[in-house]
């Protein structure tokens, strides 16, 4: 009895073993791919945000503690900015920034998207990167009927309205998908509140 006790319990440590293994290597061999891909989804996102941009070079890349702090400090404590990129023309002269926003309002999870902010403050665009929303609700986020009612705006920030947008601060909510709207907005007057944090703002 011990002895059959004592290869089962060999037995099942062996494929224990074996299993984390080829996870181990599969892990291994999916990460280079599957960041590649993350890599070319941004590089695809930001083009969108700032197509007349010619090249993008790094700000930021991975969170940065005194940005987060300033955004924390601002009432953005559920957003974050993944990553910073300066637009840069066919001279090499900057033509403002890209942001990768993460909010974590979302009704279905994390919004990750990436916006484009012109020099001056005015929103050249925005690209969804992963979205999980209600289909046919909070998915209308990841519209261009949404989404253009940021695009060529300067303001200091968004709010959404259910009752019709009438200036350039309001933009219309997604009926039925107020937490996604939410959400959207919020992400959004976060990227703003970076690019005046990237700008020296107070």
């Amino acid at each position: 009895m011990k002895n059959k006790i004592l290869k089962d319990t060999v037995a099942i440590t062996l494929i224990t073993l074996v299993s984390g293994l080829a996870l181990g290597i599969v892990q291994e061999i999916t990460a280079g791919p599957i960041a590649r891909q993350e890599a070319l989804s941004k590089e695809r996102a930001y083009k969108e945000v700032f197509p007349e941009a010619a090249s993008f070079e790094t700000i930021l890349s991975g969170e940065d503690e005194s940005l987060e702090a300033y955004l924390d400090e601002k009432g953005y404590t559920a957003q974050n900015i993944d990553e910073v990129m300066q637009a840069l023309d066919e001279e090499g002269s900057p033509l403002g920034y890209a942001f990768t926003v993460t909010s974590s309002e979302g009704y279905g999870g994390d919004i990750q998207f990436a916006m484009g902010v012109m020099d001056d403050g005015t929103v050249n665009g925005l690209s969804i990167l992963s979205i999980e929303e209600t289909a046919g609700l909070g998915m209308k986020a990841d519209t261009e009927e949404f989404k253009s009612q940021f695009q060529n705006k300067n303001v200091e920030a968004f709010q959404y309205t259910k009752n019709g947008a009438e200036t350039d601060q309001e933009i219309d909510a997604i009926s039925g998908a107020t937490i996604t709207t939410n959400a959207m907005v919020n992400g959004v007057n976060a990227g703003l509140c970076a690019f005046q944090y990237e700008k020296g703002g107070n």
